[in-house]
């Protein structure tokens, strides 16, 4: 298990309990647990911006794993980076509750808690913001960001380790291909797990939902490069586990089942 939990890390249930962030649903300040101290364990994502594709793969896993999630008592709070209005189309396009999605548009608790900010060569006579975007091509060639590459790949030539994505039945619309029924993957490679091309279609579905409607849901690319983290609580406030990303498709420990630290 990925705690990377170190001994002069700060309390982070501390810090979290008393952060106050816009709440999606209603635009109002809140503390970011509000409602969230009669639980059995309390998930808190620090995602990055909200535009980033890992944050709406990570939502389209909890979409999967509601029920499993419910039945174990889980309560779940995030904060993205971005404004009211990135989150609510995030929240529209994923599924994922507004009550339970904050937003922190200059990413001042991923500084606080030390996330990582990506990779940060200082090119002179560019922008900030043109600065954020070299940046953020060079993760995504693998720079700065270890197992990007890799992952990548295995959306393209399937997982037996992780499960099957798409059901036979499911059309796959919105990308730049004709619609894609299920049943294709299963021709192509076969059933019950992560056949080829599976998972690089959801991407690619996520990749357009994205670029066509950039400025909202990255109202500052400033923050482009910024990673997140997962941090997971018991009963009491116990850090039981924790996972800092290090690049762009790193959001989990276990990529071919990223939620399976929760079960464990």
């Amino acid at each position: 298990m990925n705690t990377q939990t170190r001994s002069n890390c700060p309390d982070i249930y501390s810090i979290l309990s008393q952060t106050q962030r816009l709440r999606v649903s209603d635009g109002e300040i809140k503390p970011v647990l509000d409602g969230c101290s009669n639980t059995s364990k309390l998930l808190v994502l620090l995602w990055s911006q909200l535009g980033d594709f890992d944050n709406l793969e990570y939502a389209w896993w909890l979409r999967r794993e509601k029920e499993e999630i419910e039945a174990r008592g889980i309560t779940i709070r995030a904060i993205g980076i971005g404004n009211r209005n990135s989150g609510v189309k995030f929240c529209e396009y994923t599924g994922f509750p507004q009550e339970w999605l904050f937003v922190d548009p200059i990413a001042e608790i991923h500084a606080f808690l030390g996330l990582y900010r990506g990779l940060s060569i200082q090119f002179p006579m560019l922008s900030t913001s043109q600065k954020a975007w070299l940046n953020l091509m060079l993760m995504c060639a693998g720079i700065g960001s270890p197992g990007t590459l890799k992952e990548v790949f295995r959306g393209y030539k399937g997982d037996y380790n992780a499960p099957q994505l798409i059901t036979d039945e499911e059309v796959v619309r919105d990308t730049p291909l004709p619609p894609i029924k299920g049943s294709f993957f299963k021709a192509a490679g076969g059933k019950g797990f992560q056949r080829p091309f599976e998972l690089a279609t959801l991407r690619l579905r996520n990749m357009t939902e994205v670029l066509s409607n950039w400025n909202i849901y990255v109202p500052d690319s400033s923050y482009l490069t910024q990673r997140g983290g997962t941090f997971l609580f018991d009963s009491q406030g116990k850090l039981i586990y924790e996972h800092r990303d290090r690049g762009i498709l790193g959001f989990a420990e276990n990529m071919s089942n990223p939620l399976s630290f929760l079960y464990k």
